[in-house]
């Protein structure tokens, strides 16, 4: 009987020890998540805020002092300005410093597909990326535009070719003085087998031209397919520089970047098995059938504390 009792008591007290150090060991790894996911640095894209404001009947670009502001208060540490041109710049730089935020990357416009106008946008976002070295952006972000927005014209063959040599050009040129080319897309070039996309990524040079993958944009181009976007992420993966984040709930935008139709857990753990660990830019947006309960601040806010926690590893 003494001895049943004594190892019923050893057997409770080791018990307790292992539970102990099991319920230690998880708070332990909770802390080193949530330390890790307040030292990511994570961004925004302007056109989120334009988007928010505006259904508040306000103009983010004439408020920038105020808009600047909200950003910091929703917990984001950076953003991405839409710039057409270099005078643009100016403005953004006071600004930064005033509410102790980054712009790691920029978004530009560009046409590539014809020689002019390739020549133009090429000398255009060249002469935008010497201003910008100075704040402290390493990349620039274009999408070039299609044959006419909302229109069902596809370009031809010569004319992608010319855009693909037209981005590898731009790229060297970018790489020349240390900011890298993400190329970026929306559904229309997810058409005709995504052979617009598919050639600014195989004919170009992965040196000069990287992928800021916008990972919504491609699921709804493929018609809302989760399949396409991880075969994408297979094809074209460690080519990702930069990240744009939105979410989804049954197809349409989500008030909030968290839990819906694309698996970003999924997207973060094939990112970090191939190594990769992009720029990440929260670009947030509404569209018909989009929830209206938050302003853009609240918005943010639960979007930065949602991302911070899934891409904490990416520190």
């Amino acid at each position: 009987m003494t001895t049943k009792t004594t190892d019923r008591r050893n057997f409770l007290k080791n018990t307790g020890i292992a539970a102990g150090a099991c319920i230690v060991g998880f708070s332990k790894a909770n802390a080193s998540t949530n330390e890790k996911a307040q030292r990511l640095h994570l961004s925004t894209n302007q056109y989120s805020w334009t988007v928010f404001y505006r259904r508040e009947d306000r103009d983010f670009s004439k408020s920038l002092d105020a808009g600047f502001a909200d950003v910091a208060a929703s917990g984001l540490n950076g953003f991405e300005a839409s710039i057409n041109s270099p005078q643009q710049i100016a403005a953004f730089a006071p600004l930064l410093h005033k509410h102790h935020l980054e712009m790691r990357s920029i978004y530009v416009n560009s046409t590539m597909h014809e020689k002019e106008e390739a020549d133009k946008s090429i000398a255009n976002i060249l002469a935008v990326a010497e201003k910008t070295k100075s704040i402290g952006v390493k990349i620039i972000v274009t999408n070039p535009n299609p044959i006419r927005w909302g229109g069902a014209e596809n370009k031809n063959d010569s004319q992608l070719k010319l855009q693909a040599a037209s981005m590898n050009l731009l790229g060297e040129k970018l790489a020349e003085i240390g900011i890298q080319l993400a190329y970026h897309n929306h559904d229309i070039e997810l058409r005709e087998a995504a052979r617009e996309f598919h050639h600014m990524m195989v004919g170009t040079n992965p040196d000069y031209v990287t992928l800021c993958l916008d990972a919504h944009w491609i699921y709804r181009g493929a018609g809302n397919s989760s399949v396409a976007l991880f075969d994408i992420l297979k094809l074209y993966g460690s080519r990702v520089s930069e990240l744009h984040l939105r979410q989804s709930t049954d197809g349409v935008w989500a008030e909030t970047f968290g839990d819906g139709d694309i698996d970003y857990p999924a997207l973060a753990a094939h990112l970090l098995s191939i190594g990769v660990k992009p720029h990440l830019v929260l670009e947030i947006a509404v569209e018909k059938g989009t929830p209206k309960t938050l302003n853009p601040v609240e918005a943010h806010r639960r979007s930065n504390e949602y991302a911070r926690q899934i891409f904490a590893d990416f520190v």
